[in-house]
């Protein structure tokens, strides 16, 4: 049984042995394959706020830097899984989370 988001790579893999072909025939998971890309921008574009309250009112009073270096370490590591995997939107929205994280570190060292 499987659980979670299939991975492209890995269907196309199991395609081959008989299994569930890629694009999938089944329209929800034809949707969630494609709805991928908007939830990679909809995260980081949550985080903008936090950002321009670092940057404009230059204030990081409340926002943790080593929080924000551990998840810019985690998505470092996901994006070098997704690019080993060569899973287009797992590459697409870590490295968007790096652009926003990384400013944010910066702001948190110049104003924190």
């Amino acid at each position: 049984m499987h659980t979670g988001f299939h991975h492209v790579n890995k269907r196309k893999r199991l395609f081959e042995k008989g299994h569930e072909p890629y694009p999938s025939k089944s329209k929800w998971k034809h949707i969630l394959d494609k709805s991928a890309y908007s939830i990679g921008i909809i995260g980081p574009v949550m985080t903008i706020p936090q950002l321009l309250k670092v940057w404009i009112e230059q204030n990081a009073a409340g926002v943790s830097l080593i929080s924000w270096i551990a998840y810019l370490f985690t998505a470092l590591f996901w994006l070098t899984y997704a690019i080993s995997h060569k899973e287009k939107p797992l590459i697409f929205m870590y490295i968007a989370w790096i652009i926003v994280k990384i400013p944010l570190i910066v702001g948190i060292i110049i104003y924190g």
